[in-house]
C-alpha cells in the first residue's frame, strides 16, 4: 500500500508541474499567433526587396561572364 500512495503523490506532483508550465506558457503569449509561422514558411527569404536581405556579396547576374566553348 505504501508504493501505491507514493505513486499517486508523485503522479499528482508531475501533473501539478505540467499544469503550472502550461499556465506560464499561456500567460507569456506563446500561443497568441498560431497562423504566423504557417504563413511565414511561404515567404521568400531571399527576396532583396525584404528589408535586411540586401546581400552585396553576390554579384548581379549581368556581371557574370558567359564562357562558351
Amino acid at each position: 500500500m505504501d508504493a501505491l500512495s507514493m505513486t499517486i503523490v508523485l503522479g499528482m506532483l508531475v501533473m501539478l508541474i505540467v499544469v503550472v508550465a502550461f499556465v506560464l506558457t499561456v500567460k507569456s503569449g506563446q500561443y497568441d499567433d498560431l497562423d504566423g509561422p504557417a504563413h511565414r514558411i511561404l515567404m521568400d527569404d531571399d527576396d532583396p526587396r525584404i528589408p535586411g536581405n540586401s546581400d552585396t556579396s553576390v554579384p548581379p547576374a549581368s556581371h557574370i561572364k558567359n564562357h562558351k566553348k
